[in-house]
């Protein structure tokens, strides 16, 4: 999305997020047509090497918000899952430890736990590394010493290299002390970092020995600009060759991830899907909910609809 809308947005989390919220509950398993409990086989997981779509979704919300109960309840649950305290800056206390580890407890469509990653602002990289290595710290180093994330979502992040790819170069420092400090904390737990620029990124951010994320969000924006002259025809580009897929710089087809809102009914959920992996994309996410913040309530259709259907796409 366009950089004043995003900051807009940003303040406008941050404000939605401000006040307490209720107890968590207890995770229960539903369908995706109706509140019983879940009777049917699980999701047949792909085979191994064999592509497909995941579900990814941004919940900026409190952590006992209605739409992060019916994430958590969704089954197959979602691959990813994006908490938001207060902007990222709002303490990562008890209340949201406790949601981030019913949520790793649920189980997607291809068998593998749901992974929750924190949430934080960059502002284009403009943002001192040192505030967002504390934003960083609040996810990572618990008072209880114990990882409650599989990573960090980096939001409002540049699309450009910058002079001599010194703002590539931060992020790659990022990355690097986001995967550090979970190795400090768990040498054995895997980190997935997320950079959101919201549009395709240069391809120095994917250059092998300076990479700076493992996913991108390489989209955005509207349903409207999706089937239009938003999509720019690729998830990366070269100043002088411009936009391209990107897979060449994804093998496992997992680096791209695209977010679609104003989405107007379920069958365009559906083709939205289909197109996000038409262009590459290993991730995505749709919803008819709209700006200014179209990640604080859920979609009208169930969760499930869209984590069952994208397990049949690949």
């Amino acid at each position: 999305m366009p950089r004043a809308v995003k900051a807009l947005f940003a303040v406008l989390a941050a404000v939605l997020l401000a006040a307490p919220a209720p107890p968590v509950t207890a995770p229960v398993r539903y369908t995706a047509s109706a509140d019983v409990p879940l009777t049917g086989p699980p999701p047949t997981p792909r085979p191994p090497g064999v592509r497909g779509l995941e579900i990814a979704v941004p919940t900026y919300v409190h952590a006992n918000d209605r739409m992060m109960d019916d994430v958590t309840r969704a089954a197959p649950a979602p691959s990813v899952v994006v908490l938001n305290p207060g902007n990222g800056d709002a303490p990562f206390d008890s209340a949201w430890r406790a949601r981030a580890d019913a949520l790793r407890a649920r189980i997607t469509a291809t068998g593998e736990r749901t992974r929750v990653l924190g949430y934080v602002h960059t502002d284009h990289g403009n943002r001192p590394a040192a505030a967002v290595k504390a934003s960083v710290d609040n996810y990572l180093r618990t008072p209880d010493g114990r990882l409650h994330v599989d990573g960090i979502f980096f939001d409002v992040v540049s699309r450009d290299c910058g002079p001599g790819n010194a703002t590539r170069d931060h992020y790659a420092e990022l990355r690097r002390y986001v995967q550090d400090t979970m190795g400090a904390v768990d040498p054995a737990a895997p980190d997935l970092v997320v950079n959101n620029p919201g549009t395709a990124i240069a391809d120095c951010y994917l250059e092998p020995g300076h990479r700076t994320a493992d996913v991108f969000v390489t989209y955005e924006d509207t349903y409207a600009a999706y089937t239009g002259a938003g999509w720019l025809g690729g998830n990366v580009f070269d100043h002088l060759t411009g936009y391209r897929s990107g897979t060449e710089l994804d093998p496992d087809g997992t680096a791209f991830w695209h977010l679609v809102h104003d989405v107007p009914d379920e069958a365009a959920m559906r083709a939205t899907l289909r197109t996000a992996f038409d262009r590459g994309a290993g991730y995505a996410y749709a919803t008819d909910t709209v700006m200014p913040n179209p990640w604080n309530r859920g979609p009208s259709w169930r969760y499930a609809a869209q984590t069952g259907f994208a397990a049949t796409i690949g």
